[in-house]
């Protein structure tokens, strides 16, 4: 999860990467974080359960590039701290040789991620932002790891809500993906509007409240989501919830369960629990969707 470019670090004010952490169970966060996903769960009772699945994507994502497609690079943008199944974790027990490089523009989440993240040369975490993609291309540590003449995958998972229109996130993808040859994958999931329904009773008091304690979220119409797929086709089945995408697809996901993640947010609501039991029925505001570059 990346921070506003004009954001400035401060142990004050809630993050976003630093409230991630504490629902996926990390350990890299502060109390104002805690408060933060505490009050963002009262309104959003679901939005644990999203962040739990959203890491599960990502880890059924990288496995199936990995193992079935070959890719053998991965560069996670706006990547935030390290935590449960990292991008490189999943890919190092398909192939160890495996190159990851994580892009974040909180120095804080850099600071920590390059000392979590010494592993033998194959990975590295970069201060960047997603929203600068001449200097992220470029950085030379990135580019000691990443040859652009070979496929690459290329995540930007969970992270694009947090960037407004206004820093043009089209034209940042865009430029990533002229960088990337034929044969990379664009690995992409992004909070979702819901139905008119689902606006009215969720979506607008989670952003007033992020808007309060932590920065804009801007959240997006399935069409707008669909656009950053422009020119890539996308892998069955398409742009769908998180939980829809391959679920066959084997993973081990070391993320905490719901019951252990309840420890800390306290116990679900009545219409929670009903939903949890049936996935069916689950009532998501993140889409995901894989697409190919042909």
């Amino acid at each position: 999860m990346t921070l506003p470019r004009s954001a400035a670090v401060d142990m004050t004010r809630a993050n976003a990467a630093r409230l991630y952490d504490y629902v996926l169970g990390g350990k890299d966060h502060f109390a104002v974080d805690r408060a933060a996903a505490e009050r963002i769960t009262a309104v959003y009772p679901f939005a644990p359960l999203t962040a739990l699945e959203g890491r599960a994507f990502v880890g059924r994502a990288v496995r199936y590039l990995s193992r079935v497609a070959g890719i053998r690079q991965f560069i996670d943008l706006g990547s935030g701290l390290p935590a449960a199944e990292n991008v490189h974790e999943v890919a190092h027990r398909i192939d160890p040789d495996a190159r990851v490089v994580y892009v974040d523009n909180d120095p804080v989440a850099v600071s920590h991620g390059q000392a979590l993240l010494a592993v033998g040369g194959k990975v590295e975490m970069i201060e960047g932002d997603l929203c600068e993609p001449e200097e992220v291309i470029h950085h030379p540590e990135l580019q000691k790891l990443i040859d652009f003449d070979e496929p690459v995958a290329i995540l930007i998972t969970n992270v694009l809500q947090w960037i407004t229109d206004d820093e043009d996130p089209y034209g940042a993808v865009a430029r990533y993906k002229r960088a990337m040859p034929r044969g990379s994958y664009l690995v992409l999931s992004h909070c979702a509007i819901p139905d008119p329904e689902e606006d009215l009773a969720y979506r607008r008091p989670v952003e007033a409240i992020c808007r309060e304690i932590i920065c804009t979220l801007t959240s997006r119409p399935y069409d707008e989501i669909l656009r950053f797929f422009d020119g890539f086709e996308l892998l069955e089945p398409g742009l769908v919830p998180v939980t829809d995408w391959r679920p066959e697809v084997p993973h081990l996901v070391a993320v905490p369960t719901w019951d252990e993640t309840n420890d800390r947010l306290g116990e679900p609501s009545r219409e929670v629990a009903a939903v949890i039991k049936d996935r069916k029925n689950r009532k998501w505001l993140l889409d995901g969707g894989v697409g190919r570059k042909v």
